[in-house]
C-alpha cells in the first residue's frame, strides 16, 4: 500500500512539475506532451497495481514489474536516440551559422579595408 501511495504521489508531483515547466516555457511543447503522455499511463498503473499485472499477462509477460522495466528501458533508449538526432541537427546548424558568420566577417573586414584605403587615397590627393 505504501509503495502504491508513494508511486502515485510521485507521478502527480511529476505531472505538476511538467505542467509548470510548460507554463513557464522552460520545456518545449513536443517534449512536454511526451512526458504528459507517459505520466497519464504511469499514474493509473501506479494507483491500480493489479491492472499492471493484467496488462503484463495480456502481453505474455510473467510479471508486471518486468514489463515496466522493459518498457522503461525501451522508452529511455528512444529518448536517447531522439536527443542524439536533435544534437546532430543542432551541430550541423551551428557549423553552418559559424561558416556564414566567418564569410560575413571577412566581407565586412574587406569593405572596411577598402574604405580605409579609399579615405587614405582621398586624403593624399587633397594634400598633394
Amino acid at each position: 500500500m505504501k509503495l502504491t501511495l508513494v508511486t502515485g504521489l510521485t507521478g502527480l508531483l511529476l505531472l505538476v512539475t511538467i505542467v509548470e515547466l510548460l507554463r513557464r516555457r522552460q520545456l518545449r511543447e513536443k517534449y512536454g506532451m511526451l512526458w504528459l503522455a507517459v505520466l497519464l499511463i504511469v499514474i493509473p498503473l501506479s494507483l491500480f497495481p493489479r491492472l499492471l499485472d493484467d496488462v503484463a499477462g495480456f502481453f505474455g509477460v510473467v510479471s508486471g514489474v518486468s514489463l515496466v522495466l522493459f518498457l522503461g528501458i525501451v522508452f529511455l533508449l528512444l529518448v536517447c536516440v531522439h536527443l542524439s538526432w536533435e544534437v546532430s541537427a543542432l551541430e550541423e546548424e551551428t557549423r553552418t551559422l559559424a561558416e556564414d558568420f566567418a564569410l560575413l566577417r571577412a566581407q565586412v573586414d574587406a569593405d572596411r579595408a577598402a574604405r580605409t584605403e579609399s579615405a587614405r587615397d582621398e586624403l593624399v590627393s587633397h594634400d598633394g
